[in-house]
């Protein structure tokens, strides 16, 4: 078996990884053609994750233009630590406020410390109503997806 094999994580590994995880990098292409790279905190969402962003943003007009990204999550600081997931995506911009707010509120009650289903608090909702018109939803579908976790090594290389 291949050092590649040993250290791909499976698809229930990656759903765990992605739970766990609080930024995603998402690379956009840029209107010269080069990447556009922006960190964005995400929740999980069916294989992939979703978030919100600023409809005037430059990645919102990136992905408008070309609804594709690379997505990566990582961590560790050391060989025997390093894991992540690398994905590239097809992306659904979402526009409906009120799906907006609801994407908004999943974000930040995720950010909170909330678990799915706790009661949303009236402050919170009311901020979140007021930020989602001027906001689109993003939902990044994996189409190829790469993993590591170089712990499955045992601290060989």
């Amino acid at each position: 078996m291949s050092r590649r094999d040993q250290i791909r994580m499976t698809e229930d590994e990656v759903r765990e990884y992605l739970a766990e995880q609080k930024v995603i990098n998402v690379a956009s292409v840029g209107p010269n053609g080069r990447p556009h790279l922006a960190p964005l905190w995400y929740f999980p969402h069916e294989d992939g994750v979703a978030t919100w962003t600023y409809g005037t943003s430059q990645k919102a007009k990136n992905l408008r233009r070309l609804a594709q990204a690379t997505v990566l999550v990582e961590d560790g600081d050391t060989y025997e630590k390093l894991r992540g997931v690398s994905f590239e995506a097809d992306v659904e911009i979402v526009e409906d406020t009120a799906e907006v707010t609801r994407m908004g509120i999943e974000l930040m009650q995720r950010y909170a410390g909330a678990k799915p289903g706790d009661p949303v608090p009236d402050e919170l909702r009311a901020f979140i109503a007021g930020q989602a018109p001027k906001r689109i939803g993003l939902i990044f579908r994996p189409t190829k997806v790469a993993s590591w976790n170089h712990g499955k090594l045992g601290g060989t290389y």
